[in-house]
């Protein structure tokens, strides 16, 4: 096996932990003997347990001396809830570190590193990289922009309509899709839709046939409070928080909607109304990763604020015609011009995963 198979295995480790995280990164460890054996490997569980390099060494024991650890993300060497994996690592023996991606804290990044080298262990830094910085695109995002990793996941039909008609309940995308819409609210920390969604919908925002290990947040962006208190989200509450985000106007001009909303088990949260700032109230919250399923009014305006930072399009075999609610309210969104990451069926449908360019 080459350096490039075992750093690939210490990023599978690192996905297994897809959704418990937070707000902590998915890292995955293994170590490798001087013969090439795999001895030890671990990841990362959840926020506040040991990371992944202190599972892969505990799991190597007297074997880790000599080895090569693998790691996805640079090890950290200060205390936080855990103490610094880098003298564990040094306590081990291990001879080489190839790790993917430098931990991008700037409070943080690289001084694993120096402390490693400092101890004489042999670094290398970037080792599928683009892999370990798109896994952990969310922990990247909140410590360098304070905001969580936005992705705008839309079903349309063939002619870029996402209902019957704006305000119309449509089924549009397969069981199988929903199935997959299921397992991906799995692995993210919020689910966020716009009031309009909520009137029309009433969805209950639930990650159904997937098991997960931490509550899922609801948010509802709601600038004028229409969101009635009887929604069907209020009955979820066992399944995580559900947040409003309006503004401080709307709250003020109907105090009596945003105590309604309370008493209904909301977390109502006062923001400026613009995008791009209210989404950093979210962090606090331990949300890195928010899901935006709709509607088509929220996702123009989150993409017109420059906030949405992967997109997936399930496209069914059907056609809803001229009067249809348009695909993101109409705006013009340069698919094209996005940097694709899956396309794959999906049942009848078509399921694309794509990242979005930085500079759109």
């Amino acid at each position: 096996m080459s350096d490039a198979d075992y750093m690939r295995r210490a990023l599978f480790h690192a996905r297994r932990a897809e959704g418990v995280t937070t707000p902590n990164p998915l890292v995955g460890a293994v170590v490798v003997s001087p013969d090439g054996v795999v001895v030890g490997q671990g990841r990362h569980q959840r926020a506040g347990e040991p990371h992944a390099e202190i599972f892969a060494l505990q799991d190597a024991g007297a074997q880790a001396r000599g080895a090569t650890l693998f790691v996805t993300l640079e090890p950290c060497g200060h205390h936080g809830r855990t103490g610094p994996c880098t003298r564990r690592i040094i306590a081990a023996g291990i001879s080489r570190v190839v790790a993917a991606m430098t931990d991008p804290n700037p409070l943080v990044g690289g001084q694993g590193f120096a402390e490693l080298r400092n101890h004489g262990i042999q670094v290398e830094v970037g080792l599928l990289g683009d892999d370990a910085a798109r896994m952990n695109r969310a922990f990247t995002l909140v410590q360098t922009e304070g905001r969580p990793l936005v992705i705008a996941k839309v079903a349309t039909s063939l002619d870029w309509r996402i209902a019957a008609a704006p305000g119309v309940r449509t089924a549009i995308s397969s069981a199988e899709a929903n199935r997959r819409t299921q397992r991906l609210r799995g692995t993210v920390d919020a689910v966020g839709v716009g009031s309009g969604t909520i009137l029309a919908d009433d969805p209950r925002l639930t990650a159904r046939e997937s098991y997960r290990a931490r509550p899922l947040a609801r948010v509802i962006f709601d600038r004028r409070l229409r969101t009635p208190p009887s929604a069907r989200v209020f009955s979820t509450l066992d399944a995580g928080p559900v947040i409003i985000l309006t503004t401080v106007e709307a709250a003020g001009q109907h105090p009596d909607r945003a105590a309604a909303l309370q008493s209904a088990g909301a977390d109502v949260i006062e923001g400026t109304g613009a995008l791009p700032a209210d989404i950093r109230s979210l962090v606090p919250w331990n949300i890195s990763t928010l899901l935006l399923e709709g509607g088509g009014t929220l996702h123009a305006a989150a993409w017109q604020a420059g906030i949405i930072d992967r997109v997936i399009v399930i496209v069914a075999p059907t056609v809803l015609g001229e009067q249809g609610a348009k695909f993101f309210g109409g705006i013009p969104v340069p698919l094209s011009q996005l940097i694709p990451v899956r396309v794959e069926t999906v049942g009848p449908d078509a399921w694309m995963e794509a990242d979005v360019h930085g500079d759109r």
